[in-house]
């Protein structure tokens, strides 16, 4: 169900999370598992968290990857809040920086995101983004950076690739060595929750439940 009724018995619009995983395993407690496990508990019933399966998680293709979100972002029909993990948050400013997008944008959070094509070992072709994308990104009401500073996986170092060319964008420095963020992230859950705060485009009907007929 993509509504939930307020106490005041007004009917309120679902806020609409897309969650794009990491690389990688997906099974129990790898990749991003258990990170949407944790946001879908810690945000409740008044948001509904979607997180397609991303194809060949474990040898990941952007041309594939590009296709399955061009197949989720057709069946959006309100606002919506994205949220990427480590490749994830690459790949989706990659795919919003080269494609259309139709729905407003409520939020965008990248968590241990990659930059890729700066680093010698972070070079991969496929996933490199055009040198001015942050220009040609869609509105996005606000944005939000995650990243541990001693994060074994993807190097902290990458954060500030992202702080440069958005400058607009909230940047969180994590102590510790999170790339996974198994035990969760309450940050990303308060930050959101900031967000879908405001009313969204399609989000609060003015009317009594049950609804008075005539």
């Amino acid at each position: 169900m993509d509504r939930t009724i307020t106490g005041t018995g007004a009917i309120q619009m679902k806020k609409r999370v897309v969650f794009i995983h990491s690389a990688g395993p997906q099974g129990h407690r790898q990749g991003s598992s258990a990170l949407i496990a944790y946001l879908q508990t810690s945000l409740g019933p008044d948001y509904e968290v979607s997180h397609p399966q991303m194809p060949n998680p474990e040898n990941p293709e952007y041309v594939l990857w590009r296709k399955q979100l061009e197949r989720e972002f057709a069946a959006l029909d309100r606002e919506v809040i994205l949220v990427g993990h480590s490749l994830g948050g690459s790949v989706l400013l990659k795919y919003l920086s080269e494609n259309s997008f139709h729905q407003p944008i409520a939020g965008f959070f990248g968590i241990a995101a990659p930059f890729w094509g700066k680093d010698e070992e972070w070079q991969s072709g496929d996933f490199v983004m055009e040198e001015n994308f942050h220009i040609k990104l869609p509105a996005v009401s606000r944005m939000f950076f995650y990243h541990s500073r001693n994060d074994q996986i993807v190097p902290y170092t990458h954060l500030g690739q992202y702080a440069a060319k958005l400058p607009q964008a909230t940047v969180r420095t994590l102590d510790g060595i999170e790339h996974f963020f198994h035990e969760g992230l309450p940050q990303l859950v308060s930050d959101i929750e900031l967000v879908g705060s405001r009313n969204l485009s399609q989000g609060l009907f003015s009317c009594l439940w049950p609804p008075f007929i005539k």
